[in-house]
Formats: C-alpha cells, structure tokens, sequence
C-alpha cells in the first residue's frame, strides 16, 4: 500500500501502465501515454524559454546564486473533479467569512474573548495585532479582501488547511501563467477537457476592490502599492496592475492632503480610493508604524481611520494568519456561523501549552514544527527529514521560547506525477486556492498548485526550491 495519496493513481504508482487511473485523469492519462519523451521535454523548455523572456521569476534573499530564479513549471496538470471542488469551495467560503468576522470582532467588541473561547493574550500579545485599528470602521467590515488558503490532501484523500494567508498572499500570478502557458503548449487538450477557466481572475479582483471603495465613492480610483522592483513578488505585482488596468504606484508616487490620498500623474493629482497594497503593515507610514519606512505614505493611516480610503488587505489582519490563532480557526466558525466546520485544521499541538511541549519534545523527530510568525518555509523543523543535531536544536529553541512555536504531526501529502530528470515520478503537493472578500465572497476555480520538487520533500515553498503546476478544476 502507499503511504501517501496519489492524485493520478489509486495504487499510489507512478504513470505506468499497470496504474490503476483515477477516474477524473483517464482522459489526461491516455493523452500522456501517446506523448513521446522528446515531445514532451521540447515543451518543458519552451516554457521555461518563454517565463524567462517575460520575466516570470521569483527573487530569494540570500541565495548566493543569485536572488532571481525562475519557478519550475511542471507540465503534468493537478486535476480536481467537480464535486471535490465544489466541497472545498464550499469551505474556503466559510472559513473565510469566519475570519473577517473574528477581525472585525477583535477590533471591536471583542466577543469571542469575553466568550473565553480564545485568550485575550493571544490577540493582545500578538506581533501582528495592532491597537491603531481599535474602533476603526473598515468599508463592508471586510479586512481580508483577498486570502490565500494552503490546503494539503493526506491520509486517504482528506483535505486539510494548512495555514491561512490574510496579509499580502502572493502566487495568483503564477496560477494565471500557468495556465496561459498550458494552454499555449497543449491546447489539444483544452478541446477535449471541460477545464474552468481561470482568466477573468483579474476582472473579478478589480470588481471586488471597487465594491469596497469609500462610503459615496461612485467610480473609485484603484491602485497596486508595491514595495518596489526589488521585492520578491515584484513581477506579481505588475502582472496583476496590468492586467487590471490600473497603476502601479510606490510610496513616493502617493501623498496626503486634506485627509484624502493622492496619486501624482503628468496631469496633476488625482484621488485615490483603493489600495490594494502589497506591503507589510510596518512599512504603509512612517508617522504611525516604523519612522524609518521610506516605502509608505506619511499620514495614511489618518485618511484610513477617516474613512477616506480603502487598504486591502486591512491594516491588523495578520493576527488572523498567526499560526498561533490557526489552531482557534474552527471555534471561530462555530462561534460566528454556528456551523461545523466543512474543512478540518492539522491537528496542532500549541507549545506555549505545559503538556502540548512535553509531548511535541518527547516527540520531535515524528513532528513538524512552525514558528507561530515564520513563512514561506523558513523558521521550521520537518523531523523526519532532520538530522539530530538540528532537531537538538530546535529542542532548545523549544524550551528557550515555547510560546514562538506549534508542532503538528507529519502529513504525508498527497503527491502528483511530475517530470523529473528520471522521467515521471511523483512529487508532493499542495494547493492555494484565492478567495475574494467584498460586497460578496467569490473564487475561481482552482488555484496555485505547488510541488515539492526534491524526492521525498515535504516543502513546497518557492523560496525552498519549490516548483508549480496548473490546476484544472474539471467541470462535469
């Protein structure tokens, strides 16, 4: 039996005739077995030929080899039958919906901590909660305009949540190139799959951050606030202004006066309503957060109280994606919706907890463990792909500072056939699917599938060498 849940195969076995093929991919299957290796290698390096020309990459901090590198593209396609997706839409919605609701809540009245359901330390001790947003009413009570949700699939098939992305989640680009560049090589095979498109990804997000503009604002002003051209996301961010139709702007190209947000162009000033800003909260005004941020606007967050703007995603809605309140996700939905839960949580072991330590260092090599604040794959220990001195290390991170940490069992994530040097084999996957948040909660089918590309790796992280593939939500 294998230990893990194939997505192509019910017998676990790589793409071999004797597989036994899922119902869903017997059509992408048989397709696959008349392709020869020559054909299908030609169009492996006319992808990456053509991501480098447009610039498809991702920039990692620290690499000596460079901090541009192109993200692996992997041309066997991740398939989700109709009804499968439909349950996972079903719970993203709700999960979603009860995450707005806790940040509103704890900006506000503060019941789910009167309730005892979770301590009021958690929040008020919380990096990235942030006492400026006390009281301020945000446009629709949405904070979390868009989320990036991580779902693995393990044991038999089940999916999980991973983790939830509330801040600046990224990678929707990619799902878009991906499949431009599916489509571009194989479209032989978008005639003969009933595939749900993707492409109207940013018409909708344009449409769900007017939806949210200002109080009396008929026809608002959306912009893109990157950091710069030497953030790691950059090329996303002006994918997405781009293919919006709308500016891309930097700090410096905003300012202030008379409690609205400006933006300068040839033309003169002209009025801001929307920011979809793609920074961190520290770095949106220096007269607020860090005085050192030459990347903000000096006096937003006065126009922001105001009224006089929207910032998606909401200033303070990290302390929703801590992973130390990820484990507190399905009391929410229960306490705000009165509803079970449609998509279950990692089991997790909360460190800051007396027994939860002693059983997570009793334990450490059979256990994943996550910095309650880390991301994009670092600051963690995978135990079984640890050696013992790297797991005696983090025990003493452990016992130094229990609160910094959660440990949850090691899943064996699904895995997907994917082309490697040895031909195909399967990889480890996961999936980020891109909720939408405003006047209503809306998604399109599918999202970002990402693979581990080393054998037997668990880290699907661009930043750790992590690869993507494109993701057909079939629709029969």
């Amino acid at each position: 039996m294998p230990k893990f849940f194939n997505e192509m195969t019910a017998d676990g076995l790589a793409h071999t005739a004797s597989a036994e093929v899922r119902e869903h991919y017997r059509e992408f299957c048989g397709w696959l077995q008349r392709q020869s290796a020559d054909t299908i290698e030609r169009k492996r390096a006319e992808a990456d030929l053509t991501f480098r020309r447009v610039g498809i990459t991702f920039a990692v901090y620290g690499d000596d080899a460079g901090t541009e590198r192109l993200i692996p593209f992997d041309t066997i396609p991740r398939i989700i039958p109709a009804a499968e997706w439909k349950q996972l839409q079903t719970g993203l919605v709700q999960r979603v919906k009860a995450l707005n609701m806790f940040v509103h809540d704890i900006y506000h009245d503060q019941n789910i901590i009167k309730a005892g359901i979770i301590p009021a330390e958690q929040i008020y001790q919380n990096a990235q909660y942030r006492p400026e947003m006390q009281g301020i009413n945000v446009a629709s009570d949405i904070y979390a305009h868009i989320a990036g949700v991580d779902i693995v699939r393990a044991g038999q098939g089940e999916f999980y949540v991973l983790e939830d992305n509330l801040r600046v989640p990224s990678g929707v680009s990619y799902m878009l190139e991906d499949r431009k560049m599916m489509m571009r090589l194989f479209p032989e095979l978008f005639a003969r799959n009933k595939i749900a498109p993707v492409d109207h990804y940013p018409d909708m997000l344009l449409d769900n951050l007017r939806s949210v503009a200002p109080m009396g604002i008929n026809d608002p002003t959306v912009v893109v606030m990157t950091p710069g051209m030497y953030n790691s996301a950059y090329f996303e961010h002006a994918f997405l202004a781009q293919q919006m139709g709308v500016e891309l702007v930097e700090g410096k190209d905003l300012f202030v006066s008379d409690n609205t947000v400006f933006m300068r162009t040839t033309r003169g000033p002209k009025r801001v309503d929307v920011i979809y800003r793609r920074l961190d909260d520290d770095f949106l005004d220096p007269l607020a957060f860090r005085p050192d941020s030459s990347l903000g606007v000096p006096g937003l967050l006065s126009v922001y109280r105001a009224g006089r703007v929207t910032l998606a995603n909401a200033i303070g809605t990290g302390v929703a994606d801590d992973k130390s309140i990820y484990p507190y996700v399905p009391d929410m939905i229960k306490f705000y919706l009165s509803e079970q839960p449609v998509l279950n949580n990692v089991p997790t072991y909360q460190c800051r907890k007396k027994d939860d330590l002693a059983y997570t260092l009793a334990n450490l090599p059979q256990l994943v463990v996550k910095e309650v604040h880390g991301a994009g794959g670092y600051g963690m220990l995978v135990g079984p792909a640890s050696t013992r001195a790297q797991i005696e290390d983090f025990r003493q991170r452990l016992i130094a500072k229990p609160d910094g940490y959660i440990a949850q069992p090691t899943l064996a994530l699904s895995a997907c056939p994917t082309y490697v040097e040895s031909g195909i084999a399967p990889r480890h996957i996961d999936l980020r699917p891109f909720v939408l948040s405003g006047k209503t909660i809306s998604m399109v089918p599918g999202g970002l599938t990402r693979v581990a590309l080393q054998e037997g790796s668990l880290v699907v992280n661009s930043s750790q060498g992590g690869g993507t593939k494109d993701t057909w939500i079939l629709e029969k």
